[in-house]
């Protein structure tokens, strides 16, 4: 999408809207499997129902999102797909989640800072999206926003627990960080499409929520006793990441798994 900045018409606009939608709603789909993926296999059984829970409430987002996103899609082309159509009949490089929410579970220190850094920036961006000019924006942020604050607190909770624990888990902690910290630049990346839900009032420029994030970040590995890492940004083949459907290795595999039994068994139901 090419378009002047100041000259968003309105179908423009909703244009870069649903693109805009599928972006968050890709963001919390791809959050919510990856934390599904480790139920039954937590290292506590609280712990357990606690990232089940929070696998729930990504996934209870996405489908808002993406089910907001078909709707204002098919007034702008008379054709409608649903939340399980976006979900589960898109290829790989039709996603736009960012990069980070694909890192695989390597082990839990991994699990726990892939959540902190994404929990802290999707706070940030629902607690802005709660003044959506789009009513339907606003309302899933306003319930979202509530969820993420108890997301981001738990990883918190866990990267101190664990960054300040023993010297094992001191140094996983610290792989873990520098491992997941090149994909956080993208995600406050602007674009045409954030300009342009910026200047209607939909949405929100992304690099204003870094401040809020980097404060609350640096606060919590400071508490852990984590060094913030100054290693640069991935930037993916030919500069694209993930906003332009280009994802890591470990997203390939991720879709599979989760696209398998809706694939398999087209317009099945329970």
């Amino acid at each position: 999408m090419t378009v002047p900045d100041g000259a968003f018409s309105a179908p423009a606009a909703d244009t870069a809207l649903v693109a805009y939608l599928l972006r968050s709603g890709d963001d919390a789909l791809i959050a919510g499997h990856r934390l599904a993926e480790l139920v039954a296999d937590a290292p506590q059984l609280e712990e357990d129902v606690a990232l089940a829970n929070i696998s729930l409430d990504l996934l209870g987002q996405a489908r808002s999102l993406l089910t907001h996103a078909g709707r204002v899609e098919e007034q702008l082309t008379g054709v409608l797909r649903t939340e399980d159509d976006l979900a589960y009949l898109r290829d790989e490089h039709q996603f736009v989640n960012c990069r980070l929410v694909e890192l695989p579970n390597t082990d839990f220190a991994h699990t726990v800072t892939r959540q902190l850094l994404f929990s802290a920036y999707a706070y940030e961006l629902y607690r802005a999206l709660g003044g959506s000019a789009d009513e339907i924006v606003a309302g899933i942020a306003a319930k979202a926003v509530k969820e993420l604050d108890y997301h981001r607190e738990h990883a918190a909770l866990w990267t101190v627990r664990l960054g300040d624990g023993t010297d094992e888990s001191n140094a996983r902690m610290v792989a873990a960080v520098d491992a997941a910290w090149p994909y956080t630049d993208e995600l406050f990346a602007s674009d045409d499409v954030t300009r342009a839900v910026a200047e209607a009032g939909t949405g929100v420029d992304p690099a204003a929520l870094r401040p809020a994030w980097d404060a609350f970040i640096d606060g919590v590995l400071g508490e852990a006793a984590l060094a913030r890492p100054e290693a640069p940004p991935l930037t993916g083949l030919a500069g694209r990441g993930g906003r332009q459907g280009v994802h890591t290795e470990a997203f390939g595999y991720l879709i599979a798994e989760m696209q398998h039994l809706h694939r398999s068994h087209p317009g099945a139901t329970w």
